[in-house]
């Protein structure tokens, strides 16, 4: 009788600086993996169609529908998600510009609207108006109408070029 196979392996990555190691499978989403397993609530779940941009993550800075990533696609990777993004309590430059600029109402895309943010702003960190349409055209907000979402992302260039200088 043939071997059968386990589809269960052991995956170690960084996620948000720490280093994880677990057993999983590999039909495990990173979606799923973050928030069954690592209590990652922030990574929301709507499309699971990598459509929407609520479960935006960023995998080695890069952004990432995590809907539509294997668990297994992160391995030796360092995985970031809103939870690592502040210190010690504090929250970063554009999680507060996000907080300050109500750019927000239900909440559910901000997490990914914050993480492509940070992407943005590591490359481009003073992006005009088009090129913030750009980057945050890949998360859909049913609510805010964007404008405030816009406000929050120029505040948020500003205070990291300030914190920068």
């Amino acid at each position: 009788m043939p071997e059968r196979l386990d589809p269960r392996f052991d995956l170690s990555f960084s996620l948000n600086g720490a280093p994880v190691g677990m057993a999983t499978t590999t039909a495990t989403t990173l979606a799923d993996l973050l928030r069954e397993r690592r209590d990652g609530r922030g990574t929301r779940l709507a499309c699971e169609r990598a459509v929407c941009g609520a479960c935006t993550v960023l995998v080695d800075d890069v952004p990432r529908a995590s809907c539509s990533v294997f668990a297994f696609e992160v391995g030796g990777r360092n995985v970031r998600t809103v939870e690592g993004l502040s210190d010690g309590g504090d929250l970063s430059p554009v999680q507060a510009a996000f907080a300050d600029n109500s750019a927000f109402q239900c909440g559910y895309c901000t997490a990914g609207m914050i993480l492509l943010t940070e992407a943005l702003l590591a490359r481009e960190p003073d992006p005009d108006d088009a090129t913030i349409r750009d980057w945050i055209g890949s998360n859909i907000c049913r609510c805010t109408g964007y404008s405030l979402i816009l406000e929050a992302v120029r505040d948020a260039a500003r205070r990291k070029r300030e914190t920068a200088s």
